[in-house]
């Protein structure tokens, strides 16, 4: 199967949209979604993806609300999951060809189709039989807890099977203990970030990267049954990370690449900032977060969000696919930043007023 580029950036992209508004209300907030919705559902490669890139994005479809004409960008991701016919990727113990899960289970509990279930089933079954080391971290890098955790959540709870939790929260906790920073609430990329370094002498945290744990965590917690004792443990880390993001964000609502030196990089950047703003939104929707606290917050991300749309609902601002604190350019916008925006978009929906 071919590999479609999951963006582009040109070197001009023409006037940014004029006419949305940030103000918090049911209508205001779909006619963004929308606009932008509808002008990365055009550019979908003919191709059906099930690379990570674009894993992240139809989550985003799947989230938005059947008031803003959600059956459509359902239908168009159940049809890419019929052309995948339900597989993951190659890479059995990878959480890269792994995330297409969450697409394919969100779908099966619309559907209660068993061949959307299956495939997926077979691969986590046949992970857990090999990988369960607490000495060698599974999800050596922490986008890995956006990618695969929630699939397991997924399962366990299209299964009724707890063994899917209980892994899922062993990886977890193999991981986190690697990378989660207990004094600065935040998790290094991976390993070799330990003791790397900003210009100004900070540790390196990248906003993308902690964006993709946030996230991973509200759509863990999402699947969780209500009794579950692993609820407080998430709830807990979230409030935590939520807490520490918040005391970082930029005046114009958002997030620089790199967390603790938010002067070293120019522009900030759109995808790490739309998934954090994400979960502080969907945190709030659920009773997690103090609405009184990150309302502001959650406010303030979406107006710097909406400032990075263009005129034909191209989103900017989203750095090329990475592995820490990069370059970009105003222009620039990949599928995953999308999703993202679709995400937070969708709870922002919920906690709007009509």
């Amino acid at each position: 199967m071919p590999i479609a580029s999951p963006g582009d950036t040109p070197t001009n992209a023409g006037p940014k949209a004029k006419n949305l508004s940030a103000k918090l209300t049911k209508r205001d907030v779909a006619k963004a979604l929308r606009l932008v919705a509808d002008w990365q559902l055009a550019k979908l490669p003919t191709v059906a993806q099930k690379d990570w890139t674009f894993a992240a994005l139809y989550p985003g479809f799947l989230a938005i609300p059947d008031a803003i004409d959600g059956e459509k960008y359902k239908n168009a991701v159940l049809g890419i999951g019929n052309d995948l016919r339900w597989q993951p990727g190659p890479q059995v113990l990878h959480a890269d060809d792994q995330a297409i899960g969450q697409t394919y289970l969100e779908l099966y509990f619309l559907k209660r189709d068993q061949q959307m279930l299956a495939p997926m089933r077979e691969r986590m079954d046949a992970e857990m039989a090999v990988a369960d080391n607490p000495a060698e971290p599974l999800w050596w890098w922490c986008d890995a807890l956006f990618m695969a955790p929630p699939v397991l959540a997924d399962l366990s709870a299209a299964t009724g099977d707890p063994k899917y939790l209980a892994y899922m929260d062993r990886e977890w906790t193999t991981t986190s203990q690697l990378l989660y920073d207990e004094d600065k609430h935040l998790y290094s990329r991976d390993a070799s970030f330990l003791t790397k370094h900003e210009e100004n002498g900070q540790k390196i945290f990248w906003a993308r990267g902690n964006g993709w744990v946030m996230a991973g965590l509200v759509r863990v917690m999402d699947r969780l049954p209500s009794q579950s004792p692993l609820r407080a443990k998430y709830a807990k880390r979230l409030q935590e990370m939520a807490s520490a993001v918040v005391a970082l964000q930029g005046a114009d609502g958002l997030w620089k690449p790199g967390l603790l030196d938010a002067g070293h990089y120019p522009l900030s950047e759109v995808s790490g900032s739309a998934f954090i703003a994400y979960a502080l939104a969907y945190g709030v929707n659920h009773g997690i977060l103090s609405r009184r606290l990150y309302e502001p917050s959650i406010k303030r991300a979406w107006n710097g969000l909406l400032a990075n749309v263009y005129a034909d609902g191209r989103l900017g601002s989203i750095q090329p696919v990475g592995a820490g604190p990069g370059t970009f350019t105003e222009t620039s916008s990949y599928v995953y930043g999308i999703g993202a925006y679709l995400l937070v978009g969708s709870e922002i929906y919920r906690l709007s007023k009509d």
